[in-house]
């Protein structure tokens, strides 16, 4: 089986690479570079395409999807951000600005 092949994998595997996939490119990541981290994400909670058999499967673990949604976004904690807006609404409201 030739690298890349995906014959291996249930259909709900490659339903979530995609959906996984669609989510990095809504946040700015290009094609080829939100399917390589699309399917990482499905190989690390899976391990890798399912094979049939009885008792062979093994409990997935979701922390990486959980993780990908967190890193995103402001790298302020929340005290900075309030911080920020505290500082912000005392100046407006020192140069009479609102």
């Amino acid at each position: 089986m030739p690298r890349g092949d995906k014959s291996s994998y249930t259909d709900k595997q490659k339903r979530k690479a995609e959906h996984i996939e669609e989510g990095y490119e809504d946040r700015g990541v290009g094609k080829e570079e939100a399917e390589r981290r699309a399917w990482a994400t499905v190989n690390k909670e899976s391990g890798g395409g399912k094979k049939s058999g009885s008792g062979r499967g093994k409990k997935e673990n979701h922390e990486s999807s959980r993780k990908g949604g967190r890193k995103g976004g402001s790298s302020q904690t929340h005290a900075q951000r309030s911080a920020a807006a505290k500082k912000g609404w005392e100046t407006r409201r020192r140069q009479g600005n609102g």
